[in-house]
Parts: structure tokens; C-alpha cells; sequence
């Protein structure tokens, strides 16, 4: 029983052995996944423009870090899911502009990542009260041009063996977004009043592409309500620019809006600056048509 029991022992101790040889192949072995180009953007614009840029190229895995309805980043504070994220990435794609506030404290936690600046060379608009930058460039369809080629040309630089395909894709988008510039040009081109008030300051960038004229903001930062007293201002603006309509926004409450439009017999309609919705390549030019559909029912 001895001799046996021992046997069994040195049987067991051969297949310890060489399962424990598999257990740390499994563990060496690099999935598909561990080969792919990791990119992560920093919000919804950023990521629909990085998605169209990057169609159809494999091994490519783009991330978005915010999710789809935190809306713009101001103020935004790094999660420790974000942080986690942006360890997986190699390149970084964002905004620019002052938009990501927390981007020092990125490039001081992650020296080796990539920042793809996508405002790289946009002329700014400044803010008229506080003469701060405005950040909401990518509202420009424009500028989103602009912004598509620096992702183009910046992840050519990074990314060389499929630059040509990068190339294609940025100049099949940019095709797109300037019939989609044109079509609104045309199709806001007979209107005469063009005095508007919006929610808050996303829109400057917009108004100057297609003429309109902001002649008032209802909240310089959302959740923000205005005071009475700059309440008051709104209303007199609307009567003095004989405002046709007042434009809030899909992600954010329209209760101010709503109270400036029954005392003033305007009606609130919507204007999006796309920062939330569909993760899909066109979702960008769907919002920018029905901003125009929204601005033609207001104003014409």
C-alpha cells in the first residue's frame, strides 16, 4: 500500500507540474485585444469624430471616458474609472480649448500617453464677461472640419501604417459636413430676423458660422438660474430685439426658458450642441439637421 500510495503522490505531483506550465502560458498569452491601438476621447463630440476618422481601420479600439449624457465638461472631475481607462490608452483624444480642466493632472499620471489637441489652430471666440476662451468649438461645423483634420494628421504621425486610411476617412467625413454646412447655409439663407436667445454659452461659434445674432444667453452655465434681476434684462432684450423664439437645450431643464417665454408670448424651441446622443458616425450631421429644422420653424 506504501509503494502505491507513494507512486500516486509523484502521479500527482508530474500533472501539478505541467498544468502549473499551461496555467502560466495562459497567463503570458496576449488576446487580440492586448494588440489593439487603444484611443480613448474625452467626450461625445470628440468621440464621434475620432469614430468616423478611425471606420473601419482593425485593431483599432476606440473608448469613450465620459459617458454620452455628462454633456459638456465643465467642472468634471476624474472618476477612478476614468483614471483606469486612460491607463489602457495610448493616445488621448480631446477638446482642447480649456474644456478639459483636469488634463494636467492626465498628462502628470500618465507621461507616456498620447494628447491628440483637436482645437490645435481654431481661432477662439472669448467669453464677453469673464474674457475666458469659449470651449464649444466643435458647435462650428467649420471648426469640426478643423478638428477632423487634426486627428487625421496627428494620428498619421502616430499611427504611420495605416495614415493612408486615416487620410480616406477624414476626407469622406469632411465631404459630408460641408454638404451638411451648405444645405444649412441655403436653407437659412431667407431669413430676416436672425436675433435669438439660446440656453447658455455653447453657441457663439454656431451663430457666427450662419449669422445669427445672440442678443442674450438665459444661464451662462447650466444649472445655473438666472436672478430676477437678469430675468428682467432677458425679458426686456426679447421686446427691444423683437425675439421671435427662445432655444433651450435637449440635456438640461427648460424652466427658465419656459418662464422668459410665457412672460414674453415667445415660444421655446430646441437648439443641440451635440454632446450627447447616438454612438453612432453620423449622429454629428443628424443634429446639426435638425438644428436647422428647429431654426427654420422658429424664425421663418
Amino acid at each position: 500500500m506504501n509503494l502505491k500510495f507513494t507512486k500516486l503522490i509523484i502521479l500527482i505531483l508530474i500533472c501539478g507540474l505541467f498544468s502549473g506550465c499551461n496555467a502560466s502560458k495562459k497567463l503570458s498569452y496576449k488576446t487580440d485585444t492586448d494588440k489593439n491601438l487603444v484611443i480613448v476621447t474625452s467626450f461625445y463630440p470628440v468621440y464621434i469624430s475620432t469614430i468616423n476618422v478611425t471606420k473601419n481601420i482593425p485593431d483599432i479600439n476606440i473608448i469613450n471616458m465620459t459617458k454620452p449624457q455628462t454633456g459638456c465638461l465643465h467642472d468634471y472631475a476624474l472618476t477612478t474609472n476614468d483614471l483606469k481607462t486612460l491607463e489602457k490608452a495610448k493616445i488621448f483624444v480631446i477638446n482642447g480649448a480649456g474644456m478639459e480642466s483636469f488634463i494636467d493632472k492626465v498628462i502628470k499620471q500618465n507621461p507616456h500617453l498620447k494628447i491628440i489637441n483637436t482645437s490645435k489652430g481654431i481661432a477662439l471666440l472669448k467669453d464677453k464677461k469673464t474674457g475666458e476662451p469659449n470651449a464649444h468649438v466643435w458647435v462650428s461645423i467649420s471648426n469640426n472640419i478643423l478638428q477632423i483634420k487634426n486627428i487625421a494628421e496627428q494620428l498619421e504621425k502616430l499611427d504611420p501604417k495605416n495614415a493612408g486610411k486615416y487620410h480616406k476617412n477624414a476626407a469622406t467625413y469632411i465631404a459630408k459636413l460641408k454638404a451638411q454646412r451648405q444645405k444649412m447655409h441655403r436653407g437659412l439663407e431667407n431669413i430676416k430676423n436672425r436675433n435669438i436667445i439660446t440656453f447658455h454659452e455653447a453657441f457663439p461659434y454656431f451663430a457666427k458660422e450662419f449669422n445669427l445674432n445672440i442678443v442674450a444667453v438665459i444661464e451662462r452655465e447650466p444649472g445655473s438660474e438666472p436672478s430676477a434681476r437678469e430675468l428682467k434684462e432677458t425679458i426686456n432684450t426679447i421686446k427691444k430685439y423683437k425675439v421671435k423664439a427662445l432655444f433651450a437645450e435637449p440635456q438640461y431643464p427648460a424652466k427658465s426658458a419656459r418662464t422668459i417665454a410665457a412672460e414674453t408670448d415667445t415660444k421655446v424651441y430646441t437648439l443641440d450642441p451635440a454632446v450627447s446622443g447616438e454612438l453612432k458616425p453620423d449622429a454629428y450631421i443628424k443634429i446639426m439637421d435638425n438644428n436647422l429644422k428647429s431654426l427654420q420653424e422658429a424664425l421663418q
